[in-house]
């Protein structure tokens, strides 16, 4: 994003996954349409979503200290402080971000997401996680793709159907990473939910035009496919944690995991 960049029209006539987790997150910047759908959503959505907030901001910190500086997020969404660059960066000053979203009114604050420390830089593309070619073309001229890659892709592959090929996806950009990087992930599951409170989370997102694919144990590990799980392993959100006191293990919605790159 550049100074002078027009502001993006952003149409407030549908709902949109990045503005209806921001209002489950308290957040401010979403509309009716968005907020409709939110009040529809079973009271455990806000717990669901603060949750898998907290395991983004603990597994960001531990790839900081593991060394990498380098960081691909897709599916950024409505920037809610912290945000990425500024947990990395306060343990690596030099990091570099770039952070993608499909949703126009993330590029309105992505001001926000581009204030870094003088050591290291931020970058925003807006772009479709469905075209991940699209995606790595443009990171590669801000990152360094000969050194290890952090690629996050936090709350969004339940929105990508099985027609849109989320393995696909997944795959393509896996595949881009150096050795030694890390892929950080998590996803909604329906496991630990009765069926007709699934149901209702579903057509609930549906009526607003908003596919949503909740995925058992198995098929978020194919995730992982060529992989090496990092300890916990593939757990719910509260029960990922590394180098950190362990948090309150909360029932969660969210299959959650780290992983590195051979």
């Amino acid at each position: 994003m550049t100074a002078g960049t027009p502001k993006p029209q952003v149409d407030t006539s549908k709902p949109h996954p990045a503005r209806v987790y921001d209002y489950l997150l308290g957040g401010k910047d979403n509309y009716p349409v968005d907020r409709e759908i939110g009040q529809q959503l079973p009271e455990d959505s806000r717990r669901d979503s603060r949750l898998n907030r907290a395991f983004m901001h603990r597994a960001a910190a531990w790839v900081a200290q593991s060394g990498i500086d380098q960081y691909l997020d897709i599916g950024t969404g409505i920037p809610t402080e912290p945000n990425l660059h500024q947990i990395v960066q306060k343990i690596a000053p030099a990091s570099r971000v770039v952070y993608t979203d499909n949703d126009p009114i993330v590029l309105r604050h992505a001001e926000a997401l581009l204030i870094s420390t003088p050591e290291g830089a931020t970058d925003y593309i807006e772009a479709d996680v469905r075209r991940p070619h699209e995606i790595l073309e443009h990171a590669r001229g801000f990152l360094d793709f000969s050194r290890p890659v952090a690629l996050s892709l936090i709350a969004l592959m339940h929105f990508i159907p099985d027609e849109d090929d989320p393995y696909g996806i997944t795959r393509t950009l896996v595949d881009a990473l150096p050795s030694g990087s890390v892929f950080v992930f998590s996803q909604g599951t329906a496991d630990f939910q009765p069926q007709n409170l699934v149901g209702k989370v579903t057509n609930t997102y549906g009526k607003g035009g908003i596919p949503l694919r909740l995925r058992t144990r198995a098929e978020v590990l194919r995730f992982f496919d060529g992989l090496d799980l990092v300890d916990p392993g593939l757990v719910t959100a509260p029960k990922w944690f590394k180098g950190t006191p362990a948090p309150e293990d909360e029932q969660s919605s969210f299959y959650v995991g780290a992983a590195r790159v051979r």
